[in-house]
């Protein structure tokens, strides 16, 4: 079974959950507001462009290049902000490391969240551009921490292992559009991200400046219809500079405090970590297994 029908079967399985919640609201007389969800669902279905995904279009060298999502080895963007209320710090760095992913040779990121300074998950991911410049995410090893604690690393997904699909971070074409694109697909761990291009040419300012012809993308999780949409804006050249929650309004809010050129000690440094957790994976999650290691550029 190819990614269209699997991706299809799963969204006439999201119908019909969405239509079973209906008929029971309309028994519990609420047909009105329930003909209206049901309506509103069979207009704007989730993910209705599918990822065409082919390994043979990526190059074998990663470069990662997009306008609005550059990932250049040795870069480090730092987010600061609030989950409901509680303070929280996002570090995304880009490593020097590559690794075969369903295929395709990736750029290794590191990525760690903190909540009031305590760390709380620290993660690999992996990221390529295609000939077309479309930015794919072809998985993830996140590990999760409690108190301070390793507690597992159940959420990780590689694509082509398990039913997982990767799926388009930033599209090459940014037209505005109320169709949502597939960002990935992991039926395993209930991941089934989503994105549309929601604005462009939006203007915003953040601790480390202003900045002018933003994209802005609105992203979800079908299979989580309570973790609402959350927006990205995407500055060109440098990135997501701002993230938001339009619904609920009290989600996640962060934003770019800085952006690091890491000096060779630095580099050096997060790639002993990155290659640290990359050992790791292999021992807390059976779909990492399936790759191979991670190696220098």
């Amino acid at each position: 079974m190819n990614a269209r029908t699997r991706l299809a079967i799963l969204w006439l399985a999201v119908l019909l959950l969405f239509a079973t919640a209906a008929i029971a609201a309309v028994s519990a007389g609420q047909a009105t507001a329930a003909s209206a969800e049901l309506a509103s669902t069979a207009a704007a279905p989730p993910c209705r462009e599918v990822a065409d995904f082919d390994a043979d279009k990526f190059p074998r060298r990663p470069v990662i290049d997009s306008r609005f999502l550059p990932m250049e080895p040795g870069t480090r963007m730092i987010l600061e902000g609030a989950v409901e209320g509680v303070p929280h710090r996002v570090e995304f760095t880009v490593t020097d490391l590559t690794k075969v992913v369903d295929g395709v040779r990736t750029l290794v990121i590191w990525d760690t969240d903190r909540s009031e300074d305590q760390l709380v998950e620290s993660e690999l991911a992996f990221f390529a551009q295609d000939q077309a410049r479309n930015v794919w995410n072809l998985g993830e090893y996140p590990e999760e921490f409690e108190d301070g604690k390793f507690v597992g690393a159940p959420s990780a997904w590689i694509s082509g292992e398990d039913g997982a699909e990767a799926g388009i971070h930033m599209r090459a074409e940014r037209g505005v559009s109320s169709r949502f694109y597939v960002q990935g697909f992991a039926p395993e761990i209930d991941f089934f991200d989503c994105a549309r291009v929601a604005q462009r040419e939006q203007q915003t300012c953040v601790p480390a400046g202003c900045f002018n012809h933003v994209l802005v993308t609105h992203e979800k999780n079908v299979l989580d219809p309570e973790g609402g949409i959350q927006s990205k804006f995407h500055a060109p050249r440098v990135g997501i500079v701002r993230v938001g929650s339009v619904d609920p309004p009290t989600g996640e809010a962060l934003q770019l405090v800085a952006v690091e050129e890491l000096s060779r000690a630095a580099l050096t440094e997060v790639r002993e970590e990155a290659l640290r957790l990359d050992r790791r994976g292999y021992r807390y999650s059976k779909v990492y297994r399936s790759t191979g290691r991670a190696k220098r550029l």
